[in-house]
């Protein structure tokens, strides 16, 4: 799809959202004079509550000084800027085909968002990373050459980082430092590496290269390039934030997000501590493979 997007002049019907204002981009995304609210930055060098008050206030935060070395992040973006260079051919290879079963590898622009069936102006690639017994290496890319040692190395400083963002995490509920990772699967916790690559668009007005959500995911660590685009529309104990990604005429927009996520069997819901009788069970206790289909279908909850 890149390559064929770059040489658009003309904004395809399929991916402009010009039905309704509240839909379009260019009418919705904030240009006062003022400057928009900034998300918190967390120093986790320091311990405090400051991570678990942004979690419940904003659902998304910043973290700083997080000891994943800058070589291993410059890598993996490295890899993936390269992999979308390559001829399209080349990417097809690893094609993802969900009528066959296979819901990892390569995509583009394969999802209509919405009752309009607009598409979004993206291509992307994922697949899980770990653990072990997760991972499929034949949707894993050969070229470029060090793609499966950058994204093995990337993934090791993920597993070290999210087991202390959950220990923070429960801290802040008052629960003990390995809860919440002992609630979401322990060990075998799935962490999914996609990359999202947004090209040059003519009419980035009426486009968005991802339609506005909240990740289905426990947790979303996410690494972008020097072009801006995630955008925060509002926030909803610890909240999913509702996000967009815009798109930019001159520059290709990338970024890296990896998702946690449990066991497709294991049974996720509110935990028996955070429940009382003045705080009742706010959600549903099912196995997380349920949960992801009435997300991904819009069904109640």
């Amino acid at each position: 799809m890149a390559g064929a997007m770059r040489s658009v002049h003309a904004h395809p019907p399929e991916f402009a959202r010009s039905g309704h204002e509240h839909e379009q981009p260019g009418a919705t995304t904030f240009r006062g004079a003022a400057a928009p609210p900034e998300i918190p930055v967390i120093d986790m060098s320091h311990a405090g509550c400051a991570m678990a008050d942004a979690a419940r206030e904003w659902g998304i935060f910043q973290v700083v000084n997080h000891g994943v070395p800058a070589e291993a992040v410059s890598e993996l973006q490295r890899v993936g800027r390269e992999f979308f260079a390559l001829p399209q051919a080349e990417k097809q290879r690893y094609a993802m085909d969900p009528s066959s079963g296979k819901t990892e590898g390569y995509g583009s622009t394969l999802q209509r968002d919405g009752p309009d069936g607009k598409k979004t102006w993206a291509d992307f690639l994922f697949h899980n990373v770990a653990p072990p017994s997760a991972v499929s290496q034949s949707v894993w890319p050969e070229n470029p050459k060090g793609y499966r040692a950058a994204n093995e190395a990337y993934c090791g400083h993920m597993r070290r980082l999210t087991r202390t963002l959950f220990e923070r995490l429960s801290a802040g509920l008052g629960l003990e430092e390995g809860a919440m990772a002992e609630a979401f699967g322990g060990d075998e916790v799935i962490f999914l590496q996609k990359i999202n690559f947004y090209p040059p668009c003519p009419q980035p007005e009426l486009a968005l290269g991802v339609a506005p959500h909240t990740d289905l995911s426990t947790l979303t660590i996410l690494v972008p390039n020097e072009v801006p685009g995630l955008q925060i529309l509002s926030n909803g104990r610890y909240k999913a934030v509702l996000h967009r990604t815009t798109v930019s005429k001159e520059k290709t927009r990338m970024s890296w997000p990896v998702f946690v996520e449990p066991p497709t069997e294991h049974v996720v819901g509110p935990h028996p501590r955070l429940v009382t009788r003045e705080c009742p069970d706010k959600y549903k206790a099912k196995k997380f493979k349920d949960y992801k289909y009435g997300k991904i279908n819009k069904l109640p909850q």
